[in-house]
């Protein structure tokens, strides 16, 4: 618990470094992502790989899914092992290290290797980061949502941030430098981590064993050998030993994430001796996580298909000055940093009034929004297809539609499944709502590389594609809310 209170916004100190450790991670993560797919299409003697889009969007799916995957051996891995304030610091140096991989000029083995070291640290970083905030407030309550209010500002400011400055910097400079500045972020955030670490106090500071330290030679075994198998595999892809196809990697990653979802959800059903009332809730989480991994599919466009129509249809001068199309990917931080409180104060007076939305109503919202913000980006294709640039305009109009559509799915989902998952599975459930992400992002990353650059004619009707089924799913939402809503149980 922390040792210092009451003096940032009212809340512990430790808070504070929490905060900034947090800002300065997803500088990094995000102004990184602004660069990616634009990084990896760009032609080679600019710098990049010259990759086609179906391939640079198959690499970029798999990467956004495999961050959430991280998320769950990262917290094992605290859990168990070294505890969440050591597994901050390790997250935070492989980060570091990957992204400095990023900026070295080399062979694409070397980029993919620099990926995979990045996949490792947030998933060190991110899960456990979130359980030292936790821990500031044993009391739990409201103080506890506040705090991680003011967290999730600190969350979108990085994210804001980070693609400014690194979209500029390789804009002017060249796309390693972007990469370069993206990795700076992290060792100022670990630094200032390091040296406020007395705040936190006994938060994270070791393991939460269960059976007093018996099987730790075990858990240590099992991690060297994953290690060492993740070593190998590493070793082969960067001498190029074995050679992997980014796109229909990403497709048979796509399988087997739902094999897994559909043999879990099995289990549940049939296996995991749930009484009447618990299966019922987690027939809910079934139908969150179908609807959560659509919503994604169809929001991460932000990084791949909308960042390349960014980069090459849309009118980015404003005088002289071309906006670097990175900075777009800063769109969405700044509307959460706007909008979040106003829906948070929104969903009180609706409490108060006994109006606010059942959570399946809320995630029928947020798909709808999701749906409807492309209709722009049909717009916007449409005048492209016309021969004429786009107007930014489009662009940054799908962006807010998303952003509601977000704050009314993502805090909400996250929310509502530990509410509905059974007190002995509720760790389970929640590597199941990451695996919703996944999928999401994974998907995403597919439907990006379905859209030919050298068929401006068809684009049009590829985003139209996203209204329909964001809509349509939407709208079933919308009709089955209300006995989907009665199968919660009574759980709000």
């Amino acid at each position: 618990m922390s040792n210092g209170s009451g003096s940032f916004f009212g809340h512990p100190r430790a808070l504070a470094t929490l905060f900034f450790t947090e800002m300065w991670e997803r500088f990094t993560f995000y102004g990184m992502r602004a660069l990616l797919v634009l990084f990896l299409v760009d032609a080679v003697q600019g710098g990049g790989y010259g990759f086609d889009d179906r391939t640079a969007t198959a690499v970029y799916g798999l990467y956004t899914a495999a961050v959430f995957m991280a998320a769950l051996p990262g917290g094992w891995i605290a859990d168990r092992l070294i505890g969440a304030q050591r597994a901050v610091m390790a997250g935070g140096a492989l980060m570091t290290i990957g992204n400095l991989m990023l900026a070295i000029p080399g062979p694409p083995q070397l980029f993919f290797a620099g990926l995979v070291v990045i996949i490792l640290g947030v998933g060190l970083l991110k899960p456990n980061i979130s359980t030292l905030v936790a821990e500031l407030y044993p009391e739990g309550g409201g103080r506890r949502d506040a705090g991680f209010t003011i967290f999730y500002m600190g969350i979108n400011l990085g994210a804001f941030i980070g693609p400014l400055i690194a979209g500029w910097l390789a804009q002017q400079y060249g796309w390693r430098i972007g990469f370069l500045a993206a990795a700076v972020g992290m060792p100022l955030g670990l630094l200032q981590f390091w040296m406020s670490r007395g705040l936190l106090g006994s938060a994270g500071t070791s393991a939460h064993r269960g059976d007093g330290g018996a099987g730790l030679a075990r858990d240590w075994r099992i991690l060297w050998a994953l290690v060492s198998l993740l070593g190998v595999v590493a070793f082969l892809l960067v001498t190029g030993v074995v050679e992997v196809n980014p796109a229909p990697l990403a497709k048979g990653a796509a399988y087997v994430l739902v094999g897994m979802a559909a043999a879990y959800f099995l289990y549940l059903f049939f296996g995991a001796g749930l009484d009447p009332v618990e299966r019922r809730r987690v027939g809910v989480v079934l139908v969150m996580f179908v609807a959560c991994a659509l919503f994604w599919s169809g929001f991460e466009q932000a990084g791949s298909s909308m960042n390349l129509f960014a980069k090459r249809h849309v009118d980015r001068f404003i005088g002289g000055f071309e906006v670097p199309a990175g900075w777009f990917q800063s769109v969405q931080p700044a509307f959460v940093i706007l909008f979040a409180p106003v829906f948070s104060a929104l969903w009180v007076a609706l409490a108060k009034r006994n109006l606010n939305p059942a959570a399946p109503l809320k995630f029928a919202f947020g798909l709808l929004l999701m749906g409807l913000g492309f209709l722009f980006m049909v717009e916007a294709a449409s005048i492209v297809a016309g021969g004429t640039q786009s107007p930014a305009y489009f662009l940054v109009l799908t962006y807010l539609l998303h952003t509601f559509g977000e704050l009314c799915l993502s805090p909400v989902g996250l929310s509502t499944v530990t509410k509905l998952a059974p007190a002995r599975l509720v760790g389970q459930m929640m590597g199941v709502w990451f695996l919703a992400s996944s999928l999401g992002k994974l998907t995403a990353g597919l439907i990006a590389g379905s859209f030919d650059p050298n068929d401006l004619a068809a684009m049009p009707g590829r985003y139209m594609d996203i209204v329909l089924y964001g809509v349509g799913v939407g709208v079933v939402l919308l009709l089955i809310s209300r006995p989907v809503t009665r199968l919660m149980g009574g759980v709000k």
